[in-house]
């Protein structure tokens, strides 16, 4: 009894079949996959230069960086002293001196936290509008659902008047 040739063939036949539909299958998926990749907006603004120049103590200019808000806070003396004071709350204790690289500027992610909304801004620091979270001028939380701290986005001073936030 002989080897049926047709099998050799049908082999061949079913192997040349699923690589070509399986070649076809991935040249029908790249626009989908491609599609996953960010948009060329959201690429420039992986990193975002902010002019320090024009914010006056006490005040808070927020800035987008990677589709999130910074709050970019120029501190008075009598807010840095305060802050220096304490360690926030017993929830996430952090000396001020180690979330700021220069006293009179704190830079902080304006996401609350606890579920990611926007904290509004308050003589004695920032609150969550949406389940009361208290942060203070150091951006560490006081009270309220929030686990810890606002998170501080990677930065550096280019100069005594430029920032600039980092790709994460």
């Amino acid at each position: 009894m002989g080897r049926d040739p047709d099998l050799g063939r049908r082999d061949f036949l079913n192997t040349a079949t699923t690589l070509v539909a399986g070649a076809g299958l991935a040249a029908a998926a790249w626009p989908f996959i491609s599609s996953m990749n960010p948009s060329s907006n959201v690429l420039a603004r992986a990193s975002t230069e902010v002019d320090l120049s024009n914010i006056t103590p006490a005040e808070v200019r927020t800035v987008a960086w990677q589709g999130k808000p910074v709050f970019v806070f120029h501190r008075t003396l009598e807010q840095i002293a305060a802050m220096a004071q304490s360690l926030g709350s017993d929830k996430d204790p952090e000396p001020d001196a180690e979330r700021v690289q220069r006293p009179e500027w704190l830079v902080v992610i304006g996401l609350c936290t606890h579920l990611g909304c926007v904290p509004n801004r308050k003589p004695h620091g920032w609150d969550c509008p949406c389940h009361g979270s208290v942060y203070d001028n150091s951006g560490r939380i006081l009270k309220g659902p929030a686990p810890r701290n606002l998170d501080l986005p990677p930065y550096e001073f280019l100069a005594a008047d430029r920032l600039l936030i980092k790709k994460a």
